[in-house]
């Protein structure tokens, strides 16, 4: 259930007419009162006598009463309430007892005051109510409204619980704003699955994601197909923008557009810029800003997400709060560019993983821009490097890069945790479902091609990634030898000694350095950070020809570490 304040107005009348009303869209049916301050109060839409300047005089009448100087500028106060889409409907009692507890929490009519302010409830849609009232108290006085959407929200979790509705998380002011319910109802009419509002918010985060400047910024936007509106000061600088999708119009058939600060508090061009100051200010410094050089290849740009969120992960985690903010913003682009070039079979779930985390990506924590710039630099690499083509080494590496930031959201969902944050953690989980699903469409034939080759390994071999596993990681030794994908990590153990690796440390360390608890697959887990860490193929499907070879230069490092191990006795 989600309460709005809304601003304050001046004329009881034109919102009155409002509630009453068609709606901008013809959106509103059967408007009526479902309660008020008054049971006697007139209902201009039930009852064909009563009008709306009646209720308004009624509402206005202590308003009315005080001297023209002692009245408040502003007296109208306007509270909607809206139920989530997957709750059942709510009857006319059921919403006129949620008006009484509204008007009651927020200090316009508690509970027992007989001097109260008036107020009425109108319903004109399954959903939502909305309650208007005026700011003078019958006994002349000033309503305390101290904090009441605060107070609001607050009622409304204890309601959900009551009424068992879906449960919600009370926000922090950070939150994107939602669509309106003329806004969705227009969607619904056109049949479109997301509201204009909706759809320009991913164009422009994704048109962010690793952007150096204004110039490439604006450039992505017209090549997305949005319409722009700069606002410029008379000096010639730059203010703001505004963006709208070409094909929604008004009523008069003009486009409708959106600043980036109404799309999300993040996309204003102010704190866009913020992002590129930084990247500036470190490459006036000692450390290189985000790069401008030719793309590389999809794979190399997956390979760097990989060891980007691989070094964000522990910044999270141990890092101070402002430069944690940063990541988890940064993550948020990385989340965004990734979506925008995946292929299809994981597309999907990369831009509901990218669309959840949005919500993660913004707190009151205010982010300390600048030592964000690997991963805004992987957001770069990923947009530049063009669409992968989801096999063979892309689509091995994007599996190694989703494996990665599902561990870095987890742990961006750990941090708003501790903090409180109650939306973001929500936010956060959300996507790590996703990117969990994404995860399972790209894993397979990279680690099935993996899983053959350690099958084909020779018993002795095969014993020997054994040993070295149970002497890496001797608490997790048989739980991953339990696991079909120890053949996988066998395999990788194999082709990091045949590289000159010490594969023993190597394991211990990619096992120490994270937790490794919320992994469906620890075996998995390994294997993509070993293949990163060792800078090994992620792509194997191709290499069955070179496995005996592996086996041979791993069998006589083998004997070779034996010869000394025994060398090491005699002497001793």
């Amino acid at each position: 259930m989600i309460p709005r304040v809304h601003k304050r107005g001046t004329r009881t009348i034109g919102l009155l007419y409002y509630l009453y009303g068609p709606g901008t869209h013809e959106e509103h049916v059967d408007p009526h009162l479902v309660a008020a301050w008054d049971s006697l109060a007139p209902d201009p839409g039930r009852d064909p006598q009563a009008t709306y300047t009646e209720l308004q005089k009624l509402l206005d009448q202590p308003v009315e009463a005080l001297a023209p100087s002692r009245r408040p500028a502003k007296h109208v106060w306007h509270l909607s309430v809206r139920a989530a889409p997957e709750d059942p409907v709510l009857s006319d009692e059921q919403w006129g007892e949620i008006a009484r507890r509204m008007v009651a929490a927020t200090g316009i009519a508690p509970d027992g005051d007989a001097a109260a302010c008036r107020w009425a409830a109108i319903r004109h849609a399954d959903d939502h109510i909305h309650i208007i009232a005026t700011l003078v108290r019958e006994d002349g006085r000033r309503p305390r409204l101290n904090n009441d959407a605060g107070r609001a929200q607050a009622e409304a979790r204890l309601i959900e619980a009551e009424y068992g509705l879906k449960r919600l998380n009370t926000g922090d002011g950070t939150a994107a704003q939602r669509p309106t319910s003329a806004e969705r109802h227009k969607a619904e009419r056109q049949q479109l699955e997301r509201t204009p509002r909706e759809e320009l918010r991913e164009t422009v985060r994704r048109a962010v994601a690793g952007a150096t400047g204004e110039r490439e910024f604006f450039d992505r936007l017209a090549a997305a197909g949005l319409l722009i509106r700069r606002r410029i000061a008379p000096s010639g600088d730059l203010l703001g923008y505004t963006v709208a999708l070409p094909d929604d119009r008004n009523k008069d058939g003009e486009p409708i557009f959106y600043s980036g600060s109404k799309l999300a508090p993040d996309l204003s061009l102010p704190r866009i810029r913020e992002r590129w100051s930084a990247d500036d200010d470190q490459a006036s410094g000692s450390v290189a800003a985000p790069s401008r050089t030719a793309p590389g290849a999809p794979s190399t740009a997956r390979r760097g997400t990989a060891a980007a969120a691989w070094q964000a992960l522990i910044v999270i985690e141990e890092g101070d709060d402002a430069v944690a903010a940063a990541h988890i913003a940064s993550a948020s682009e990385v989340l965004d560019a990734l979506a925008k070039t995946s292929a299809a079979h994981t597309r999907t779930q990369l831009r509901e993983a990218a669309l959840a985390f949005e919500r993660a990506s913004r707190s009151h924590v205010r982010a300390e821009r600048g030592h964000d710039r690997a991963l805004r630099q992987a957001a770069r690499d990923l947009v530049l490097s063009g669409p992968a083509l989801g096999r063979g080494e892309d689509g091995a590496t994007t599996a190694m890069a989703i494996d990665m930031l599902f561990f870095l959201v987890t742990a961006a969902m750990h941090w708003h945790a501790k903090k409180g944050h109650a939306q973001q953690a929500a936010a956060a989980r959300q996507a790590a479902e996703h990117l969990r699903a994404a995860y399972q469409a790209a894993a397979p034939q990279p680690l099935g091609a993996l899983y053959q080759r350690g099958r084909r390994l020779g018993h002795p071999l095969l014993q020997r990634q054994t040993a070295i596993l149970r002497e890496a990681v001797p608490e997790l030794a048989e739980q991953v030898l339990a696991e079909p994908g120890w053949y996988a990590l066998a395999a990788t153990l194999a082709d990091a000694e045949a590289a000159g690796h010490n594969a023993t440390v190597l394991l211990a360390d990619a096992a120490v350095r994270r937790e490794l608890d919320t992994a469906e697959s620890v075996s998995d887990v390994l294997v993509w950070r070993l293949r990163r860490s060792a800078d090994l193929p992620a792509d194997t499907s191709n290499a069955v020809t070179a496995d005996r070879g592996t086996e041979r230069l791993t069998s006589r490092t083998g004997r070779a570490a034996q010869g000394r191990t025994t060398a090491r006795r005699g002497r001793s």
